[in-house]
């Protein structure tokens, strides 16, 4: 990198644990770690999809993640799945949690 970071890794359990530390209390404890790291990879099949992850990709091109359109995605991809135990509140919660993780250990820098 360009600043002289070093390579920022991004632990899945990790970010499992930071998510279920931030939802609101009336959702803390009521989905496993499996459950939210589904959610988690489905964000990533929705980046791969999009591009975002090609390393190809410029490093000083603008991102624009739009949180409607993942959470829109995810609910498509678990009702295919057949999960159906999630609201749209609640996957927009974890994915928000997911996007501050990021934030957490500098990937957005």
């Amino acid at each position: 990198m360009t600043d002289g970071k070093d390579f920022i890794e991004y632990d899945g359990d990790d970010a499992v644990k930071f998510i279920q530390n931030r939802l609101p209390r009336e959702m803390k404890g009521k989905y496993t770690f499996d459950e939210i790291n589904y959610i988690i990879d489905t964000v990533y099949d929705f980046y791969d999809e999009k591009g975002f992850l090609d390393e190809e990709t410029d490093e000083d091109s603008v991102v624009n993640i739009d949180e409607d359109e993942i959470v829109a995605y995810v609910l498509k991809c678990m009702q295919k799945d057949r999960i159906n135990n999630f609201t749209q509140d609640e996957v927009a919660f974890i994915i928000q949690g997911e996007l501050a993780y990021c934030d957490s250990i500098g990937i957005f820098e």
